[in-house]
């Protein structure tokens, strides 16, 4: 069957996204054309309400409230899925799919979710599904992983995912505003939601971590095995013992592999990042993520992460590599084979257990301010042999109570999870300990 020389497109969804897509390529449409040798035909967008005011102006007859008029069109091959979620997203995907056609997406959610169902229809109807622009915006991370670095195995994936969570931890560190304020400014420059609830929380990040180590490791980590914490009780002092010891508070995503053993960790939290890592100097909205391979070293790629055309930018790449599988003039996106070897690989990967996961720790506490009341903690840190390395005491407003931070020297995760089940014991901690993991780049 020859390959079609004019491709059709369509769009379903006209936001941020939907609408940066089809402007750019209607900008650059004679040049793509050129250079890919075919037609390109904007073909329709689906859309819910077609009276809403929007930026980019499309003929009427571009517009549809039917998203199946755009996936069953025979002369549309490749659908941009962007309207978000995961229900009715699924739904037009996989119908997409069955049909043997290209679907470009965004959506984390709907690929970390769903993924095995989505590469299922992949593989029995031959068609592709393109993601680029689900993780890290216009960071060309996926194809970074799946073809310019497909000679290494990673021990260690890391990065800043979230650039809302960035923007507000850079203006509470380098400005000194409290979380309350930076989130107030966050969502009033348009970076944070109304809800904030999925980026402050890590719920965005994790999605982007699930589908990085799948891309490596071939392996969906499961959520009831994936630390997820968010940003919101970070304060004074945590930003001040980071400025005091030479770190930057940072929202990660940390991907870690054991190739002797055979395990692989997932976690997005906060963390305390070194001044000379370069994660450590990505800052306000923009993204960086650091691959370490047994061939390449450690390679780190850093830009805009997040914004209607960094994410448009990713969305337009897939299109073109879509154009250029469909044509014939190249191999792109994930076969069959590739999601069969990725499944296999998958299969032979288990979870780390809290006793393999080791970094140091930071920890803040609210004691009461009486004699010995130190004592008393040291001696919980000494009887499950966790050394500590740093401590601040700083005085609290309130009479009766003062606040210590201190660091410890690397340590499992149950240790420390052991430390923090008897210091919430004690009457003396007046709070909810709070913990923050210290990113060690040389680890």
């Amino acid at each position: 069957m020859s390959a079609p020389r004019t491709i059709g497109i369509g769009i379903l969804g006209f936001g941020t996204v939907g609408q940066g897509v089809w402007k750019h390529l209607t900008d650059k449409k004679a040049d793509l054309e050129s250079r890919l040798g075919v037609k390109i035909d904007l073909r329709k967008v689906a859309l819910r309400d077609p009276k809403k005011s929007r930026a980019i102006k499309i003929s009427k007859s571009k517009i549809t409230k039917n998203a199946y008029e755009v996936i069953d069109d025979p002369n549309v091959h490749v659908v941009c899925e962007l309207i978000g979620g995961t229900t009715k997203a699924k739904e037009f995907t996989l119908r997409a799919l069955n049909q043997g056609k290209v679907v470009v997406s965004a959506n984390k959610a709907l690929l970390c979710g769903h993924g095995p169902e989505i590469f299922k229809a992949v593989r029995k109807h031959g068609g592709q599904f393109l993601f680029e622009a689900s993780v890290a915006g216009g960071i060309p991370i996926i194809k970074a992983i799946r073809e310019g670095l497909a000679a290494n195995r990673f021990e260690l994936i890391v990065g800043i995912l979230n650039g809302t969570c960035n923007h507000i931890l850079t203006r509470m560190g380098e400005d000194g505003l409290s979380f309350a304020d930076a989130l107030k400014e966050a969502q009033e420059l348009g970076y944070a939601e109304a809800d904030p609830t999925l980026d402050v929380d890590g719920i965005d990040a994790w999605h982007k971590a699930s589908i990085l180590a799948w891309l490596a490791h071939g392996k969906w980590a499961p959520a009831n095995r994936t630390l997820v914490e968010g940003i919101r009780n970070i304060g004074p002092a945590d930003i001040d013992f980071a400025r005091r010891f030479g770190f930057a508070l940072k929202h990660l995503a940390v991907i870690q592999r054991n190739f002797e053993k055979n395990w692989m960790t997932v976690g997005v939290y906060p963390a305390l990042v070194p001044n000379r890592d370069i994660l450590a100097r990505v800052s306000g909205v923009n993204n960086g993520i650091t691959l370490r391979g047994d061939v390449v070293g450690a390679t780190t790629l850093a830009g805009r992460g997040a914004g209607g055309d960094a994410t448009a930018s990713a969305v337009i790449g897939d299109i073109v590599d879509a154009i250029a599988a469909l044509t014939g003039n190249s191999k792109q996106g994930l076969s069959g084979d590739d999601l069969v070897a990725r499944e296999k690989q998958g299969l032979e990967v288990r979870m780390g257990d809290l006793d393999e996961i080791i970094s140091p720790f930071y920890l803040r506490l609210s004691l009461l301010d009486k004699a010995g009341v130190s004592e008393g903690v040291y001696k919980i840190f000494s009887k499950h042999k966790v050394s500590i390395a740093r401590v601040i005491q700083y005085e609290h407003p309130n009479k009766g109570r003062g606040t210590v931070t201190l660091s410890t020297y690397p340590v499992s995760e149950r240790k420390m999870d052991a430390v923090l089940k008897e210091l919430r014991r004690l009457k003396t901690v007046l709070e909810e300990p709070f913990l923050l993991r210290i990113f060690n780049p040389e680890s």
